[in-house]
């Protein structure tokens, strides 16, 4: 098994590709070791010492390191955790899927938020997924739009510029109704 690495904008993050499914639907976000209980592949990482967070989606593991350690000292074992998962023939995640993404939205304003769902399913997660993270949409309240970051956008210096210039113009141009976008802790 041969195992691609792949720097993103986020210094403290990298992105694994394994070159095979990781997850078959969604996305799963551990920011923690105890969040990873339903994810044996997202706990053999957190076996690392300096691994901060793990997030999977369809065909790559991000993995998030402490501020002190670096790279070179976790990366082989990272590898090694990842490689020895696949040989071990267990599932990614306890019930076979992840996290589907949005936050359901129903109400007077349904129309824009499916608007809002749609332009980030086509034109947002596909490029943000390159870099090794997920944006989903979290709620739409007077014409703010809350999305939440996970993987490599959690914590990346360039997030903001991201959801500011990128996503809310990209937003405003298509629905006039969305006036501002901010992002929203887990």
């Amino acid at each position: 098994m041969f195992i691609q690495t792949e720097s993103t904008p986020n210094p403290a993050t990298l992105k694994f590709l394994p070159g095979q499914t990781v997850l078959e639907m969604g996305t799963a976000d551990f920011p923690s070791a105890e969040a990873a209980s339903a994810s044996p592949l997202a706990q053999r990482i957190f076996a690392n010492s300096g691994v901060t967070g793990v997030f999977l989606g369809n065909d790559f593991v991000t993995v998030t390191k402490a501020e002190e350690v670096e790279w070179d000292h976790i990366k082989p074992s990272i590898l090694g955790a990842i490689m020895e998962h696949y040989q071990s023939g267990q599932p990614v995640m306890e019930g076979g899927r992840g996290d589907a993404g949005h936050a359901e939205h129903s109400g007077e304003d349904s129309e824009i938020v499916n608007q809002i769902k749609e332009l980030l399913d086509t034109r947002v997660r596909p490029a943000v997924a390159q870099d090794g993270g997920d944006i989903t949409f979290h709620g739409f309240d007077r014409g703010i739009v809350y999305l939440h970051m996970q993987g490599a956008c959690a914590g990346c210096p360039s997030s903001t510029l991201t959801l500011k210039m990128g996503i809310e113009n990209l937003l405003r141009h298509y629905i006039p109704e969305v006036t501002e976008v901010r992002p929203v802790a887990a």
